[in-house]
């Protein structure tokens, strides 16, 4: 399977990254063997990939960063580098390739001190002698020390360092930086593509694949995990129940404090399956024995860990909110969609009694109002007010319609 497999309802970008890897992999060949280098017209050492949630900006970003390290010997035969089956290939896809650098939000923000080590080795030279390639999957949660510190190694690259930059939107990206990058638009994959990647990759019964690519509306990672996670369907599910739970005030105050809760346990699993691993190995790394005290003067080291811990534990929680909050704003598009006669597909067709019931019983002015204290309440947790105060809100916002 190549790389570029993965890339779903993608054809243009594809097109455009494949012709840069081929212009890439010249470059090296080239090189390698002291001839001219010709000009890689269609390769740049910057990307920006945006698109809205779930287009596989960062799935298209890895495959061309393995296309970059392919090392399979049918380029030489007029082949398109990203074969998927190399061991460049390989190990880039899964994150253990010695030149390929992932970095990734843990807390709400990427700090500079996350980024001190990455810039430092984006101006080495490959250890494997192809591309040093970094790839920042949230470069929107880059705050202003942590840009600048990117910036300037963007206006000023190594000869074979790429950067692979993702974001939601342009707008998302310090202007500086987004200028000096080959800009990639990404849109979100049809509905029956999602679904027929499902069945094919991963086993999943077409019936369930297409209930699970229309309700996350072509977002392919939330679409798997609905189709693969029982959990996930569980917690779907009691979101869509909501809007029929807040009738009262008691109802809207319980609503918010399960959703919240919900979060929370989310947030708790993930630490339980990462925190201790984590730790058991650092600890292991500055020499503690098993039960016993730390080393003197690491002390240090161990609250940084519990300081990344706890920013990836809040935002855990955070995410898992929105990911509620955007099941929720899709029942009620549903809703409106029912209300202005809209032949549109409906995303949450498995719950349609609960849409019509709503349908009947509000007003599409009122419906448009709902959506938007669901956009407040989005708003209100990026801008960290406490995550019950601002689900309290709205729900009661949505009882009042």
């Amino acid at each position: 399977m190549a790389v570029w497999d993965d890339v779903v309802g993608q054809e243009r970008v594809q097109e455009q990254l494949s012709a840069a890897a081929r212009d890439a992999d010249a470059h090296v060949t080239a090189h390698a063997a002291g001839e001219p280098v010709p000009p890689a017209s269609k390769m740049t050492h910057a990307w920006l990939f945006t698109g809205p949630p779930g287009s596989g900006r960062v799935t298209a970003a890895r495959a061309f960063a393995a296309a970059l390290q392919c090392t399979s010997p049918d380029r030489a035969l007029g082949g398109t580098p990203g074969c998927g089956f190399c061991d460049g290939c390989h190990t880039a896809l899964i994150g253990t390739h010695a030149d390929v650098s992932w970095i990734a939000a843990t807390g709400t923000q990427i700090l500079v001190s996350d980024m001190r080590d990455t810039v430092r080795k984006s101006f080495t030279a490959p250890a494997n002698g192809r591309w040093q390639v970094i790839l920042v999957e949230d470069a929107e949660r880059l705050n202003e020390k942590s840009a600048n510190a990117v910036l300037k190694a963007v206006e000023e690259p190594a000869p074979r360092t790429v950067w692979l930059m993702c974001a939601p939107s342009v707008e998302d990206v310090l202007p500086t930086i987004r200028s000096r990058c080959r800009h990639l638009t990404l849109r979100t994959p049809p509905v029956a593509a999602v679904a027929d990647v499902l069945i094919r990759r991963d086993g999943v019964e077409p019936d369930l694949a297409a209930t699970a690519a229309r309700a996350t509306q072509g977002h392919i990672g939330r679409a798997r995990r609905l189709a693969t996670d029982e959990r996930a369907r569980a917690r779907r599910g009691a979101v869509l129940k909501l809007p029929l739970r807040v009738e009262d005030i008691g109802g809207c105050l319980r609503a918010a404090q399960e959703l919240v809760d919900a979060a929370a346990d989310d947030a708790k699993q993930v630490a339980e399956e990462t925190d201790v691993k984590e730790t058991e190995e650092l600890r292991a790394a500055l020499g503690a024995s098993e039960g016993g005290r730390m080393p003197r003067g690491t002390a240090g080291l161990m609250k940084e860990l519990e300081d990344l811990q706890k920013r990836r534990k809040t935002r855990t929680q955070r995410d898992s909110l929105d990911l509620a909050l955007t099941d929720l704003t899709g029942f009620y598009r549903d809703v409106l969609a029912l209300q202005m006669g809209s032949r549109v597909a409906l995303a949450n067709d498995d719950v349609r009694d609960s849409l019509d019931r709503i349908a009947r019983g509000s007003t599409p002015e009122s419906t448009l109002r709902r959506i938007e204290a669901i956009v407040a309440c989005r708003d209100a947790l990026e801008g960290n007010v406490a995550p019950l105060l601002a689900v309290e809100a709205m729900t009661v916002a949505l009882r009042a319609g």
